[in-house]
């Protein structure tokens, strides 16, 4: 594995860039840091510019970025970037996407120079937009994009069972070609802090401000509450929401906006009770961030994060709608013993089953095993 390279084909659209203005850089890179001291180089193929290759500098001299060079639209850029990096994608062993949305690239890839192909997806697309009742010619479009990936890969990674089943259902693919890797967690950066004591009714969130985080009914779960509200993130829905704030009583609301992955676990140990109301997830890193924190959760049943917490063992579970939300709160805020139950197991999960020195393991091996496929 030494002597050979591995090529990141990024999501479309998405630069080395984005990645820092959302302040997940750090987080982003670390695994490819680590994999990159398994193989001889590794190359970013990015939708940036020039910059890209400035903001890899400071953290690997392994890793190489193929930026865009030109003005093309992102999309048709897709198609036609195999073409423009030939040179280097010739001299790669092993092409591995990070999502699905661009993946078509390493495929292109793949099919012109014979090399085998890691098919990563964070979350599983097609899902997630039924879910978002999208129109049906699209997701008719993206199921065949999805068959046509998932058909041509040597290995599917995907980040929860939830997402494994979905795919062999719809997709007829073999269930050993299809690897359940988690989301890791940095447990060295998301720790407790016992010396904050300020934080007694606090709530966070930390999200994309769109429908699927379901803010609007955590908005009136804490209506009347006496709590304090920070919401991390940003999105579509930030001005609708900050206009239903203003009609919540009692219950103090913060927007934060974006924070650094770095700052985070600071930002997240001033607060009692991390609130996660999704109306459908995969394996979230911003719950399991909180988790390793020790925070006390209130999170919703839905698939994905079913697989990670337990009923007042390791979270507290409630239904999607805005009363059952309010009594979970309620019962967590005046149970001292279940919140710190929550709390020590929650951290407990996430050293047991979701640390960066298990799931990269995880991922070498994976990769060894491909390298190894005749």
């Amino acid at each position: 594995m030494n002597s050979k390279k591995l090529a990141l084909f990024f999501t479309e659209g998405v630069s080395l860039k984005t990645w820092e203005k959302i302040g997940n850089l750090e987080r982003e890179i670390k695994p490819y840091i680590k994999l990159a001291e398994n193989y001889s180089e590794v190359y970013f193929f990015t939708y940036g510019g020039s910059e890209d290759e400035k903001i890899i500098k400071k953290y690997s001299d392994k890793i190489k970025v193929c930026y865009k060079k030109n003005n093309l639209n992102n999309l048709i850029y897709s198609f036609l970037l195999p073409f423009f990096y030939k040179k280097e994608l010739k001299k790669i062993a092993v092409y591995k996407t990070n999502q699905m949305s661009g993946a078509w690239t390493a495929v292109l890839a793949k099919k012109l120079f014979k090399k085998k192909l890691i098919v990563r997806c964070g979350y599983e697309w097609l899902d997630f937009l039924k879910r978002d009742n999208k129109n049906k010619f699209l997701l008719f479009i993206i199921k065949k994009i999805e068959k046509f990936v998932y058909k041509n890969a040597d290995k599917i990674i995907i980040t929860s069972k939830k997402d494994q089943e979905f795919i062999i259902n719809n997709f007829k693919i073999n269930p050993e070609k299809i690897a359940v890797i988690n989301n890791y967690i940095d447990t060295n950066l998301f720790i407790k802090k016992e010396n904050n004591k300020n934080k007694k009714n606090k709530l966070v969130f930390v999200g994309r401000f769109n429908q699927q985080k379901n803010l609007f009914n955590l908005l009136e779960a804490v209506n009347n509450l006496k709590v304090e509200l920070n919401l991390i993130g940003s999105g579509g829905l930030e001005k609708e929401l900050k206009e239903k704030a203003k009609n919540i009583k009692m219950a103090q609301i913060n927007f934060l906006g974006n924070i650094l992955n770095e700052n985070l676990p600071e930002k997240l140990n001033e607060n009692e009770i991390f609130v996660f109301p999704s109306l459908y997830e995969g394996n979230p890193k911003a719950l399991l961030e909180a988790m390793s924190v020790g925070l006390a959760i209130l999170t919703t049943k839905v698939k994905g994060i079913r697989e990670i917490v337990k009923h007042k063992e390791n979270g507290y579970l409630v239904e999607t709608n805005s009363d059952s939300i309010k009594k979970g709160l309620e019962e967590l805020l005046n149970n001292d013993e279940l919140r710190n139950k929550i709390s020590i197991n929650a951290r407990k999960t996430i050293e047991e089953n979701f640390s960066f020195e298990k799931i990269i393991e995880k991922e070498i091996n994976l990769h060894k095993e491909v390298i190894c496929q005749k």
